[in-house]
Order: structure tokens, then sequence, then C-alpha cells
């Protein structure tokens, strides 16, 4: 489940962004990129130094091609190092997998995006000020609805993790500890993230399909692009195996915390993955190869987050399951992130679809200071990462001008034929852009 406290608010974000000059400077800027491998363990290093015990990152190309990075440790116990195929739990980005859902029951005509929720959910949010005939599935879908998230299950000390990480908490139950609240804000009216609010989408799932949000899941996305890595834990606290070890520091200047075993499969939330496998889902995804275009046009049609999100995620916006943020090279990202007890993944794929990136990192943090710093370096990553395509064309074409300047001055002062001296010439070029990736056309 999800860390119960706010993540940052008020005035304490604006003193914890300043705060971020002692983020490590090892992240590179987008001005600064070297070729794909070697930019990516360099901003996974810069993460991993922050105090992240493992992290994992992966970046796929315009041609296919992937690249893996990864520094710190799987387990602290034992030292050892993060596996490729590591498992960890994905937090949120589950959100865009029961959206998709959402969207293809509305492709079918069995759901509609301005259907109310007492339609399909008749006395379920109600009291307090909540009323279910005035909250539509696309609100739920866009954190819009108003539904307040006080009361969901979490943690914010040790104590209580060792005390509940075992509960089972049913998306009822979730439901009508929300409904003890009123709504943050009247529906359609604001933005507030809501976990709550996907608990919601998973019930009406079952009620229009018959079948749980998982199933639906494993049916129409994981078995159709072949995640056999990515699987539903049900009441299990453990993970598969290989996996990221989960750590949490709960107190400032305390010791992390494993937190690897927790009880939590609702659907806000539930799915365990790896980095490869969701690569894969963004990629088919923002490809086209699960939504037609009117329903992926639907899911990209944004609006702005509140002010305190905006603070740690400048110029983010929210459509239906998915979000986008800016590229400092021009033009957007699609990504939802994924904050889970110990566990902290970000992704990104360019506006363009060509270029793709996840990083996931087995540490989270309470202390503003430190989480701020890790979110920073996660976007420097994804930024650097996906603008990398952008920029390696300009460097590859400056590299041909000098080298095709050295050959003629090579071939006016050299008796060799030309038929001798350009071959070895040429082939040091391809070599360069071998080296630095794949270039776009």
């Amino acid at each position: 489940m999800r860390m119960r406290s706010k993540f940052v608010t008020g005035a304490v974000a604006l003193a914890a962004v300043t705060s971020l000059a002692g983020v490590p400077a090892e992240a590179a800027s987008g001005r600064e990129r070297g070729n794909d491998r070697t930019a990516l363990q360099r901003d996974t290093d810069a993460i991993a130094a922050l105090g992240v015990a493992g992290v994992q990152a992966r970046t796929t190309g315009s041609a296919g091609r992937s690249v893996v990075a990864s520094s710190g440790v799987s387990d602290i116990g034992t030292g050892r190092p993060v596996p490729p195929s590591a498992y960890f739990r994905i937090g949120s980005i589950n959100k865009t997998f029961v959206a998709t859902v959402v969207l293809h029951l509305v492709g079918e005509g069995r759901l509609g995006l301005d259907d109310t929720v007492e339609r399909r959910l008749p006395g379920v949010l109600r009291g307090n000020g909540n009323r279910g005939d005035r909250i539509t599935i696309r609100q739920l879908l866009q954190h819009t609805s108003g539904i307040s998230d006080e009361s969901y299950p979490g943690f914010d000390s040790a104590e209580e993790y060792y005390a509940h990480r075992y509960d089972i908490h049913t998306p009822e139950e979730i439901v009508a500890l929300a409904m003890r609240h009123r709504p943050v804000f009247e529906p359609g009216r604001g933005w507030s993230y809501s976990n709550t609010g996907y608990a919601v989408l998973g019930l009406v799932i079952e009620k229009v399909t018959g079948r749980p949000w998982y199933e639906e899941v494993s049916t129409r996305i994981i078995r159709p692009l072949r995640l056999h890595h990515t699987v539903w834990p049900g009441t299990s606290a453990t993970l598969p195996r290989p996996h990221l070890r989960g750590y949490q520091r709960f107190e400032s200047g305390g010791t992390l915390v494993d937190v690897t075993e927790l009880i939590d499969a609702d659907a806000s939330g539930g799915l365990i993955s790896t980095t490869a496998d969701l690569d894969r889902f963004f990629r088919a995804l923002l490809g086209g190869r699960l939504l037609r275009p009117e329903l992926l046009r639907q899911m990209q049609r944004t609006v702005p987050v509140d002010e305190e999100t905006n603070q740690i995620m400048p110029g983010a916006r929210y459509g239906l399951g998915l979000s986008s943020r800016p590229l400092s090279c021009g033009g957007t990202y699609w990504t939802h992130g994924g904050d889970q007890l110990g566990y902290r993944t970000r992704n990104g794929v360019a506006d363009d679809g060509r270029r793709s990136v996840v990083v996931a990192m087995s540490t989270q943090f309470n202390q503003m200071d430190s989480a701020l710093g890790q979110e920073k370096l996660a976007h420097t990553l994804v930024d650097n990462a996906l603008c990398h395509e952008r920029t390696a064309p300009l460097a590859d074409q400056a590299a041909r001008t000098r080298q095709l300047r050295l050959l003629a001055n090579v071939s006016s002062s050299s008796s060799l034929s030309s038929r001798d001296s350009n071959p070895p010439s040429a082939s040091r070029v391809n070599q360069a852009r071998d080296d630095s990736g794949p270039s776009a056309p």
C-alpha cells in the first residue's frame, strides 16, 4: 500500500526543493550526454549514491535495442548485485493497467466514461457529502472525483509496518473508510490523487465483467503481450525470485528498514513486475497495440495537476491513468510513476513513441530532502535517456563532418588512391555510430 502521510506539503515543498543543491552531481544534464550505456550507468550510480539500496534502469531505442544499467545491491544483508530480471512492486503504475482495461470496456460499449458510479455501483459512494450519482468513471480515472484518501491504509513508522504488514484490506473496506470523510472538492472542480478512486474502478470492472480486475488485466494485457514476469500476488506477502528487497527510511538519520514482505494487491497498486515487462507494456500502449486510436486519445487528454504535485513534478499533467511531463530537449513524454512501501519506479515513453525508459529503485525515504533528491535524479535519468536520440544525431553529424574534412586533407596530400584510404576511415565512422547507439533517421 502507498504511504499514508502526504509526500510533501505547502511551503515545506519549496524549502525542500531549494535544498537539492546537495544532490550528487554525477547525473548528467541534457547537454552533457555520452553514449547510451555510459550516460545510463552514470545516472544510475548517482541515484545509488543518494542512499538507494538498489537501482536498475532500462532504455530501449528506436531500433528496439535495450540497454540495462544497475547500481547498488538487491539485498543489503548479502550484498548480492541487482539481477537484470529482478522483480519489484510496481505501485501506482498498476493504475495504467487498470485504466487500459476500463478503456477496453468503453470500446466494447459495456461502459461509458461519463457513466456515473451510482449507475454501476448503487449506494457505494454515499455519506458525508459523497455522491456516486455525481462522480463519473472519467473522474475516477483522472483523479478529479474529489474522493478523499485520508484514511487509505498505509504506514508512517516501522512499528506500524511490523504490526500491520500482513493485514488484508478488501476494496469495499477501503472505499468505506473514504466515505467517513467529506470530499476534497466537488466532482470535476479540482485535482487530487486518489488511490481509493482506483479501488472503486476495480469494483466497477468486476461489476461489468463478472471477473476481478486482475483477471481482466491478465486476459487483456499480460497474456497478449507475453508479460511473463508480471504477476498479481494475491494474499502472498512475498515476491518471486530473483527480486529486489525493498527498504524504507522512516526516520531522519535512521537505518533502512527491510519492508519487502507486505500484503497489498488492490487495483491502485497491486502488481509485481520487472523493468523489461514494464518497458514492453508502455511501448505497446503508446504504440497503439492495446487501444484503438480514439481511446488512446481519450487517455492522453490531460488536465493540470494540483500545485503541490506540480512543485514536485514541474509541468506534469494527468490523463486517464497516464500523465505527461515536458522534456528538456523539447516535446513531452508519457509516464506513470509507482510509489510503494520500499519501492519507487519511474518510466517514460517519448511523445513520438521511439524511445522508452524504466528505472526501478528499491528504497523510499520519508525525509523530504532525500525524497525530493531521489525524484529529481530519477527524472534526470528519464530525461537524459529519452532525449538521447534527439541530440545524438547532431553529435554524429559533427563527427562525420570532421571525418570527411580529414579524408579530404589526407586525399589531397597523399599519393594513396581513394580505394586504399577510404575504407579504413569509413569503418571508423561506422564504429562511432555503433558506439553511440542507434541514431534517429
